[in-house]
């Protein structure tokens, strides 16, 4: 191609970039000649024009937030509220000054009407986004009903404000909004399919809320996993251990296990077990157990303690200490079961109430003649060190 030809075609591209941006100036497509000095007054003349709109439309804002700082203590409105208002008047301020923007620089006045139309539908949905959160406040806490609902809840009308908002603001512009939200629902059917366990989770997530079966706050044993609850989520509940581990779990999961909420009454029961040999007082042993839970600050006095025989077993008499706490005292509770043994033991030790342990005793006539080496054990009694795998007490005669 010769040099003669691109040059023209890049002239030819320039120029029609040139009338492309003076007609978006506002100038004439009828025109012969491109009167850039004319246009460039018009433009002056129309900036003008958008900076006297801007700073009428700034003082009229200016005075509305100044009478409202001067009459917020005579109507009585709380922090929220002002925010709320403040927020109202800077929208309208914006949207006062881009419809003003817009009608000085050749917008079509149906563009103008619909942008109208459509801010005002904006700002009504952010009333109703800004206000719901309260409404929602006061009616779940006249009904009694946890934080989480109210979260669960507060998330679904937002999201419902959010759709009905865009929709009302594309239908000012022309957009078919029943084909619109038809292939929303094709997009989110598929969407469904491929996200099976995420819908399930958010599904028992918001059965989880709604029972009430545990609430944040609880203390809750569920899959081999205890701890108190922190969060509950629409995917997934999270448990903090006592070793200070968040463990998070489906709400699948947790809707079809078992969960044993330890902390849903006032008070719960827990036990122990303790020992004493057969010939030491029961009597004795139950008054010292229950002077040592008498001492314990955790331990409730109501409902009233126990300490009774579970067992006469084969190498003592077993007591099960049964004892009431406050849900507070739960998530310490195998460190209080560690101390109350403790204190138990010492308080045996000071009765002088001895802790059997597993031995065994071998018993050999006298009249049979042994060998040298094995007669000093015909008749004395081993104790051996306590051991899971002892046997119990025997009279073994050869």
């Amino acid at each position: 191609m010769p040099i003669a030809s691109i040059t023209d075609f890049f002239k030819e591209i320039i120029r029609d970039l040139h009338t492309s941006l003076y007609l978006a100036l506002g100038g004439s497509a009828d025109e012969e000649s491109l009167d850039w000095s004319s246009q460039a007054v018009d433009l002056a003349s129309t900036g003008i024009k958008i900076l006297i709109l801007l700073a009428v439309l700034g003082f009229f804002y200016w005075l509305a937030i100044y009478i409202l700082k001067q009459s917020k203590a005579k109507i009585r409105l709380n922090e929220r509220r002002t925010k709320i208002v403040r927020s109202v008047l800077r929208y309208i301020w914006v949207v006062a000054s881009l419809i003003a923007i817009m009608s000085q620089i050749y917008f079509e006045p149906d563009t103008i009407k619909a942008t109208v139309k459509a801010s005002t539908w904006a700002g009504i949905y952010y009333v109703l986004w800004a206000s719901s959160g309260q409404i929602i406040h006061r009616v779940l806490q006249h009904y009694g009903l946890n934080a989480s609902i109210e979260q669960l809840l507060k998330n679904i009308l937002s999201v419902l404000l959010l759709v009905l908002g865009l929709a009302s603001v594309m239908a000012q512009f022309g957009f078919d909004i029943v084909s619109l939200v038809a292939g929303l629902g094709i997009v989110g059917l598929a969407v469904g399919f491929a996200a099976q366990s995420t819908l399930a989770n958010f599904i028992a997530g918001i059965t989880i809320l709604l029972e009430q079966s545990f609430q944040v706050g609880d203390w809750i044993h569920i899959n081999e996993n205890e701890g108190r609850v922190v969060l509950i989520a629409l995917r997934t509940t999270h448990i903090l251990t006592r070793d200070n581990i968040t463990v998070i779990i489906p709400n699948s999961n947790v809707a079809s296990s078992e969960v044993i909420n330890l902390t849903s009454k006032n008070f719960i029961r827990f036990d122990v077990r303790v020992r004493i040999a057969f010939e030491d007082d029961i009597d004795t042993a139950r008054k010292e157990i229950l002077q040592v839970l008498t001492d314990t600050e955790v331990v409730l006095s109501r409902p009233e303690t126990s300490a009774t025989v579970a067992e006469i077993g084969e190498y003592g008499v077993f007591f099960i200490v049964r004892f009431w706490v406050k849900p507070a005292a739960v998530a310490r509770m195998p460190k209080i079961k560690e101390h109350l043994r403790e204190d138990i033991k010492c308080a045996f030790d000071a009765a002088n109430i001895s802790t059997p342990y597993p031995h065994m005793r071998l018993l050999m006539p006298k009249d049979v003649d042994y060998p040298i080496a094995t007669k000093p054990f015909a008749t004395t009694t081993q104790r051996v060190a306590p051991d899971n795998h002892a046997q119990p007490e025997n009279n073994i005669q050869p």
